[in-house]
């Protein structure tokens, strides 16, 4: 067994790609599929809630109609 310490896992990065535009039908970020109250609590969120909402983002990118997503590809 080795003798170094355990480092504690790294939290969840933020998935905000500097793309900061928010889908009035949704209320999602163009970017990130976040809701604007999960953008400005991302910092204090437990690592289970970030966990959750990063596992949910793909569903969410759905929810934008693609002609919207377009303009940021």
């Amino acid at each position: 067994m080795s003798d170094l310490p355990l480092r504690p896992p790294a939290p969840i990065k933020t998935p905000c790609i500097k793309v900061c535009v928010i889908d009035g039908e949704t209320g999602l970020c163009m970017g990130c599929y976040r809701e604007l109250t999960e953008v400005a609590a991302w910092q204090k969120l437990s690592e289970e809630d970030r966990a959750r909402i990063m596992t949910e983002l793909p569903t969410r990118r759905e929810r934008i109609r693609p002609e919207k997503l377009a303009m940021f590809s």
